[in-house]
């Protein structure tokens, strides 16, 4: 369950939703925070940086599934808010829902997940720090 939740993390921490209109390609600081109610220990805050290419921020769900057992199965956006369902296979096997609320140069999400009876939610704040290296 460790492992699956450490990897589940790392997709989670990428952006969760990108348009050419509301994402800048460049350097991204994205802070996410896990909540999962029964655990014994609460897990610490993580921070990343991830640089985005033009190709990268074009595709919506090519962002969103960025690990290639996801797969987005729906999507509505409403202004700059887009709230979608994804499904993970094994190993890693989840569902998981979302909603990104976009900025100029930086976005906030809250996802909520599901796998093997465990739940979880993240919340994710990111903002573009500048071009990259």
């Amino acid at each position: 369950m460790r492992k699956s939740v450490i990897t589940l993390l790392c997709v989670l921490a990428l952006p969760t939703l990108s348009s050419a209109a509301n994402m800048r390609e460049g350097l991204w600081e994205i802070q996410s925070q896990v909540d999962m109610p029964g655990m014994p220990v609460k897990v610490k805050p993580t921070v990343v940086r991830h640089c985005y290419t033009k190709e990268d921020v074009k595709d919506q769900k090519k962002v969103i599934a960025s690990d290639n057992s996801c797969k987005v199965t729906q999507m509505k956006s409403s202004g700059n808010k887009v709230n979608w369902t994804m499904k993970c296979t094994a190993p890693n096997a989840a569902t998981m829902t979302g909603e990104t609320v976009f900025g100029t140069d930086s976005y906030s999400s809250v996802m909520r997940m599901n796998s093997a009876g465990h739940s979880m939610t993240t919340k994710v704040k990111a903002k573009r720090v500048g071009n990259c290296p």
